[in-house]
């Protein structure tokens, strides 16, 4: 991946919750400090509210991090429960002895709840809970939580309850009869989307924490990203990932706008034109509005004074008025436009049109059949690609990458692709170019747009390639054997080096140094251990006979 092309030590931008990562804006150090208020203080609820994917569930990750020693913290995840099965999740979350007769009486289970809370206070300890996506709580289940907080002492509360939810959750409680749980909210806060500074120190912020050590992202590109995302980490964190995996793909070190629109354009499954183009066009249909304005009020006077004239001119003997207005004969019918050449030519085959029409769904045992006929054998057990590839003397590499990972394998590639309609489908990469890439459908090759194919495609592909032995295996200093000879052949052949036979079947630390040198120009990760991954671009570097290519693509932008 694009982690070790920009010096990085993790992926910045996944968007799987990582306390780590949080980017305290003064918005977020306040939502926190909210949350840890309630937690130090008594009774009452504490709400979070904020759209999908401004981190609310990052700040509670953080939250949990930060409870004090003294605080228990039960957590519910799946609000879409009935009452018992709410107050069930509670008690276990806490630890509450209950019986098997007791797990569905409400009663039960408060009575157990309360025995733990008391256990607890008088331990000295807090008990907090929890809710995420409170939004999706019943009214049902809502009037027992509002209940939970009448279990108290005569100078506290014994539990205090913290509701994180979208925006429906402030509606929810707004309702009639949820009133008083509404007035027991002691403390409400909404998460807004960051701002514009703000979205460029998150960005930034996310960077070093993964290891960068300069800018990676232009000026331009972070000000795009704020436009286009809305100031949504969730957003943002997608767009940048793909932003840096654009760039890896092109080779350049710095993320531009332009790349940041192509991302955003993959997200959201349309073109995102520069900002500039919208002022631009404002600017420019003002003028023309302004242009036409003063034309009108030019115009308007001389032909005023024209009618007028002709109005009070006689009219010929015998002629009518309406023959009289011939003058000024009405406009003809304007002429049926003319058609282009581009009207008449064949559209481009849409990849999701495609994929509704193949049947290469799931283990997509067509391709691999296909695929395994350019490599001269066939496929028997369509359940198990790869293990029949081992019995046919080939192996199978399963990556995740970037188009520029596959143009380095040059091999024709089993491509994972996802339809609008959420289905996986695999199919035969073919032919490569720059614009245009070619699909191996049944007997008839479809040749797609390279823009369109990515939209539909998450950088998961399998290639085949011949081994030198069977099982493959990680080639590292110590080792030795016929694919340890078969390696050091080919590092010299590829640098116009004799082979020696004094240097023998050893992986010394010269062949290591050699590796190194092989991974770097080929941009794979530098680490001097010739792993399957290596190999295969090593066996496609040296052209091996009756080992298939990935070829450019016949016609097109390719």
């Amino acid at each position: 991946m694009y982690t070790s092309f920009f010096g990085l030590h993790e992926r910045p931008f996944a968007i799987t919750p990582d306390p780590r990562y949080l980017y305290l804006s003064e918005r977020y150090a306040e939502a926190l400090a909210h949350l840890l208020y309630g937690i130090d203080e008594s009774g009452g609820f504490m709400q979070l509210t904020g759209e999908v994917g401004t981190g609310k569930t990052t700040v509670v990750r953080t939250l949990l991090a930060r409870v004090p020693q003294h605080a228990d913290v039960a957590v519910i995840l799946n609000p879409r429960v009935t009452p018992a099965e709410f107050l069930l999740s509670i008690c276990e979350e806490l630890g509450a002895a209950i019986g098997d007769a007791d797990r569905h009486s409400v009663k039960q289970l408060v009575d157990a709840l309360n025995r733990r809370l008391l256990s607890a206070h008088a331990e000295g300890r807090r008990v907090i809970l929890i809710v995420d996506e409170a939004q999706q709580l019943s009214p049902a289940v809502l009037e027992h939580v509002r209940l939970l907080t009448n279990l108290e002492t005569p100078t506290q509360k014994l539990l205090q309850i913290i509701l994180i939810g979208q925006p429906e959750l402030r509606e929810l409680l707004g309702r009639n009869e949820l009133r008083q749980l509404a007035q027991r909210v002691t403390g409400r806060y909404h998460l807004n989307p960051l701002s514009r500074s703000e979205t460029r120190g998150y960005v930034r912020h996310r960077l070093r924490v993964a290891g960068a050590s300069a800018e990676i992202f232009t000026a331009r590109a972070l000000n795009e990203v704020h436009r286009l995302s809305s100031g949504i980490p969730r957003v943002i964190n997608v767009c940048c990932d793909r932003a840096l995996l654009g760039a890896y793909t092109r080779e350049t070190r710095k993320v531009t706008a332009g790349l940041v629109r192509r991302a955003a354009g993959e997200v959201y499954g349309r073109r995102f034109a520069a900002a500039w183009i919208g002022w631009l066009a404002a600017v420019i249909g003002a003028l023309g509005l302004a242009a036409i304005a003063f034309s009108a009020w030019r115009v308007w006077p001389a032909k005023t004074r024209v009618a007028q004239t002709a109005a009070a001119a006689p009219l010929p003997h015998g002629a009518t008025a309406a023959a009289g207005s011939a003058a000024y004969p009405a406009p003809r019918p304007a002429a049926a436009p003319r058609p282009t050449h581009a009207s008449t030519m064949a559209p481009a085959v849409s990849v999701n049109a495609l994929l509704q029409t193949t049947s290469a769904v799931g283990g997509g045992s067509a391709a691999y059949r296909s695929l395994f006929a350019l490599w001269g054998a066939k496929l028997g057990d369509a359940a198990d690609p790869c293990g029949q590839a081992a019995r046919a003397g080939l192996a199978c590499l399963q990556q995740r990458g970037s188009w520029a990972q596959v143009r380095m394998l040059d091999r024709p590639a089993i491509l994972t692709l996802v339809g609008a309609d959420g289905i996986v489908h695999r199919l035969l990469l073919t032919a490569l170019g720059d614009r245009e890439a070619t699909l191996a459908i049944g007997t008839q090759p479809q040749t797609v747009p390279l823009d369109d194919l990515s939209r539909a495609w998450f950088g998961e592909f399998t290639v085949v390639w011949k081994p030198q032995l069977q099982p493959v295996r990680q080639l590292s200093i110590g080792m030795s054997g016929k694919d340890v000879r078969w390696l050091r052949r080919g590092l010299d052949a590829l640098r116009g080096s004799a082979d020696d036979p004094a240097q023998g079947d050893d992986y010394d630390r010269e062949l290591a140094a050699a590796v190194r040198s092989f991974q770097r120009t080929h941009r794979l990760n530098v680490d001097g251990i010739a792993g399957p991954q290596t190999q295969a671009v090593l066996q496609g570097a040296l052209r091996e006979p009756k080992s298939p290519l990935l070829m450019p693509v016949a016609s097109g932008g390719g």
